[in-house]
């Protein structure tokens, strides 16, 4: 059994490389929860033990008290949940139902994990032996004192095995984690402030929230002067955004169980600052018929077979009257005429609603490798009656042979470029961005397409006169013929030699 060596690898690669020990050994669907329940687990009890032996320290007895750990943002661990009760039964059978009593235990100290945390170790698909080898793994070769003074890693880690968990489900994966560098440059452009409202109405393990608070604590604001409400339909997705708001010290209201956005909104009078959201992409049965008269369609009833423009008009909706929405849909959403589509979105434009559009590279996601766009709604836009185009289809670099990242370089373009549009100091750049203003985008037939607007680049003059860049490469061309023409004969006298014939 491979171990992590704490001197050469990073600690969020230390955790995945635990969690791999469990690979062919755990039904796939599984897995996932398996190795976020154990992070957890192994973090709360090690914050725990911290908090304990300082109260054990005090001598006035309080290391007992309940509220000596939650008045610092500890969770309590009840004794059965300690991490050292479970790595001394770690290679007994009953492994697995300790693991379950452990979580049970803790979401009845903590009311905020009630139906959270993953209760599966004792499935008996789950091999027990590896399991116990996990255990030690996390006893053993993963430290977690750098994590009690910077909470921060362990939420890296986090999102670090999220982001690996998206890469091994490949279209699922989608589901519940939105690449860094897209959830960046929303965060970036749209710029959280202390005492905002944050929402997300498809939430998934709750990324943007994260980023949020980190714009705030990069910008010297509290980061707890914020207010956080999400909604999530997936069962497990919800309990992943949940579990990764309490390991960063987040109050997020996101219910207090799974529900569908569309169908039960939970938010109902929410009308937030800043909405960004990673919505299914070209969602279909998404409840059209039951939802006709909804309030919300205030631009126009959203066609059944795609939920794209009820996404739009249900954050439009939940809009305070200087909010701004961040959103990521795909690229069919900027022209599409079907279902009435067209309509809606003209509406919309007319309203003047639409600040900007970024038309993204391919390959940013695990699940997808269509592009995508971002769209920047705002309810008081600073520049009337123009939208900013972009086009950074050409942006990031490949980190591997499948998927694009961006550079904090590139996100930062991005940024000054929109704050240069809504400043009203922004050159245009032909081939990268453009303003066009509603009569512009009317003339398009109310098409979004940035490409539309920012043209194509000028290339870069060639200075070699026509007559000599002719003569060279016709040169060359000739060349070229000649050594085909000497391959050929080479090739043939080589196959003639073992008794081949042409």
């Amino acid at each position: 059994m491979a171990k992590a060596n704490n001197t050469n690898i990073g600690f969020e690669k230390q955790i995945w490389n635990a969690a791999c020990v469990l690979w062919g050994h755990i039904p796939a669907a599984d897995y996932r929860k398996v190795i976020i329940g154990l992070i957890f687990l192994r973090y709360i009890s090690c914050a725990f033990d911290k908090r304990y032996k300082e109260l054990l320290a005090q001598g006035e007895g309080f290391e007992n008290d309940k509220d000596a750990y939650t008045e610092v943002n500890v969770f309590y661990v009840p004794e059965e949940a300690r991490w050292d009760k479970i790595a001394a039964q770690a290679h007994t059978p009953e492994i697995g139902i300790v693991l379950d009593n452990a979580m049970r235990a803790i979401e009845a100290q903590n009311k905020s994990l009630k139906n959270v945390l993953p209760k599966i170790y004792s499935d008996q698909a789950l091999n027990k032996r590896v399991l116990g080898e996990v255990v030690d793994l996390f006893t053993n070769e993963i430290h977690m004192d750098d994590v009690q003074e910077d909470k921060d890693l362990l939420g890296r880690t986090y999102e670090y095995c999220i982001a690996k968990f998206a890469e091994y489900e490949g279209t699922k994966g989608g589901e519940f984690y939105t690449p860094s560098s897209i959830v960046k440059t929303l965060v970036s452009i749209l710029k959280p402030y202390a005492g905002c409202r944050v929402y997300d109405p498809c939430c998934g393990s709750g990324g943007m929230f994260v980023q949020s608070v980190k714009f705030l604590s990069e910008h010297s604001q509290n980061r707890d002067n914020i207010s956080v409400f999400g909604q999530e339909s997936n069962s497990d997705t919800w309990k992943m955004a949940k579990i990764n708001m309490a390991i960063r010290g987040i109050n997020a209201n996101l219910g207090e169980h799974h529900e569908d956005t569309f169908m039960n909104d939970l938010h109902k009078s929410l009308r937030a600052d800043i909405i960004m959201a990673n919505p299914p992409f070209n969602l279909s049965n998404w409840g059209q018929e039951k939802l006709q008269d909804d309030v919300r369609w205030q631009y126009g009833i959203p066609p059944a077979g795609n939920a794209n423009y009820a996404w739009i008009q249900h954050m439009i909706h939940h809009l305070a009257p200087n909010g701004k929405i961040g959103l990521v849909l795909a690229n069919g959403a900027l022209s599409s005429q079907t279902g009435g589509e067209g309509d809606i979105r003209q509406r919309i434009i007319e309203a003047d609603l639409v600040e900007g559009i970024i038309a993204m590279p391919t390959q940013l996601f695990y699940s997808v490798t269509i592009p995508v766009t971002l769209w920047f709604i705002s309810k008081n836009k600073p520049q009337k009656g123009k939208t900013l185009f972009i086009d950074a289809r050409k942006m990031g670099h490949m980190v591997d042979r499948k998927h694009r990242d961006f550079s904090d370089e590139d996100i930062k373009k991005l940024s000054d470029t929109f704050e240069a549009f809504q400043n009203g100091t922004l050159t245009a750049e032909k081939g990268f961005c453009a303003v066009a203003t509603t009569a512009d985008i009317a003339k398009q037939d109310y098409i979004l397409t940035p490409g539309r607007y920012v043209g194509i680049a000028d290339q870069e003059e060639d200075s070699e006169p026509f007559e000599e860049k002719m003569s060279r490469l016709t040169k060359e061309l000739g060349e070229m013929f000649t050594k085909s023409d000497e391959l050929q004969e080479e090739i043939k006298k080589n196959l003639a030699a073992i008794g081949w014939r042409i």
